[in-house]
C-alpha cells in the first residue's frame, strides 16, 4: 500500500475521531446530583434535566455533528458526521466529508463511512484504496488493543479515555452543562422547523476535566501536566449551548471553545430519538488491521535491516 492511502487513512480516521471526542468533550457530569437542586436556578436547570432525562432513555438518534476550525493554519477547516449514533449500547454508523478530510491531498476520497463498535473504529477505504490492500476496504483501528499491547500504562489510561469520549451522548453533555455556574434561558428559537427554547452555560477546562470519569485514571502529576499544557493552549473554557423541542429533546447542542492561535465550533444537531442503530462490524475478510499492519511493517524493516548489517 502507498504511503499516501495511510496518510489518507490515517488524516480521516484521526480528526474523524477528533470531533467525536471533541463534540462528547468531558461527558460524564453528575445529573442526578444536579437535579437535586431544581429550585436553585430556576426553569433552565428543571427544563435540562427533564431533557436528559429522556435522552438517555431514547439510547440513540440520528445525527449531523460538524466541526469548525479557524485560524490555526493547515489545520483549519470544516468536518461533517451525519448518520445513526446509539448511546446505550455504545455504537455509530456515519458518512464524513468535509475539507479536514482531504487535508490538501487532491487524490482524497471526497468522504468516507466510519463505524465504531465495541471501542474499534471501522473506516471505508472506497474502492480505489481496496485494490491496493488485496480488495480489503475496510480500516480496522483497535487504539485499545494497540495501548495494551505496547506495555504503557499511561499510553493505555489516555486510549481508555479517549474511546470512552469518542461516542458523544446527548444525555451526558446535557448532565454536564447542567454543572454550568450561570446556566441561562436564551428564549424561544426555531431550530431546523422545530419551536425550541434555546438555553448556555460556559464552563472552565478544570470544571470539565472534573466532570469526566475517564479523568480520575490520571495520576495527579498527569492531572496537572495536563491542565499545564491545556493552559499553554490559551483555552478559557467552554460555552456549551442546547436547543431544546417540544417534545423534550435536544435538537442541537454547540460547544465553542477559543484559543490563542484559533477557534472551534462543534455543533451537533439531533432527531428521530429512538432510532434502531443496527450497527455491524464489516466481514473479517474485507478488513484490514492497522495496527497489525505496521507491526510487521515494523519486523520486516527490522528483518531488512539485521540482514544488511550481518552482509556487511
Amino acid at each position: 500500500m502507498s504511503k499516501s492511502t495511510w496518510k489518507r487513512a490515517g488524516v480521516a480516521t484521526l480528526s474523524a475521531a477528533a470531533l467525536v471526542a471533541g463534540l462528547a468533550g468531558c461527558n460524564d457530569g453528575d445529573a442526578k446530583a444536579a437535579g437535586k437542586a431544581v429550585g436553585s436556578l430556576g426553569d433552565p436547570l428543571q427544563a435540562l434535566t427533564a431533557a436528559y432525562e429522556k435522552t438517555s432513555a431514547a439510547k440513540a438518534a440520528k445525527v449531523t455533528m460538524t466541526m469548525t476550525v479557524e485560524g490555526v493554519g493547515a489545520d483549519s477547516g470544516t468536518m461533517e458526521m451525519t448518520g445513526v449514533q446509539s448511546w446505550d449500547p455504545a455504537a455509530m454508523d456515519f458518512t464524513v466529508k468535509g475539507s479536514m478530510l482531504s487535508a490538501g491531498d487532491p487524490d482524497a476520497p471526497e468522504q468516507m463511512r466510519m463505524l465504531m463498535l465495541d471501542n474499534v473504529m471501522y473506516v471505508d477505504m472506497g474502492e480505489k484504496q481496496a485494490a491496493e490492500m488485496d480488495g480489503k476496504r475496510w480500516m480496522k483501528l483497535d487504539l485499545k488493543a494497540a495501548a495494551a499491547e505496547s506495555g504503557d500504562k499511561a499510553l493505555q489510561k489516555q486510549m481508555t479515555g479517549g474511546l470512552d469520549s469518542m461516542n458523544q451522548d446527548p444525555s451526558q453533555q446535557l448532565a454536564l452543562l447542567l454543572d454550568s455556574p450561570n446556566l441561562k434561558h436564551v428564549g424561544a428559537e426555531k431550530i431546523n422547523g422545530m419551536e425550541t427554547e434555546h438555553y448556555k452555560g460556559t464552563l472552565t477546562f478544570e470544571q470539565m476535566l472534573a466532570a469526566n470519569e475517564s479523568s480520575k485514571l490520571l495520576s495527579e502529576e498527569e492531572h496537572d501536566k495536563l491542565i499545564e499544557n491545556v493552559k499553554k493552549t490559551g483555552l478559557k473554557g467552554y460555552e456549551t449551548e442546547v436547543w431544546v423541542n417540544k417534545d423534550g429533546y435536544p435538537a442541537r447542542m454547540d460547544v465553542g471553545m477559543e484559543m490563542a492561535e484559533g477557534k472551534a465550533q462543534l455543533r451537533a444537531d439531533y432527531s428521530d430519538y429512538g432510532t434502531k442503530a443496527a450497527v455491524q462490524a464489516p466481514p473479517a475478510d474485507e478488513t484490514v488491521d492497522l495496527f497489525q499492519m505496521l507491526k510487521d511493517m515494523g519486523e520486516g524493516l527490522e528483518d531488512a535491516g539485521d540482514a544488511a548489517g550481518a552482509q556487511g
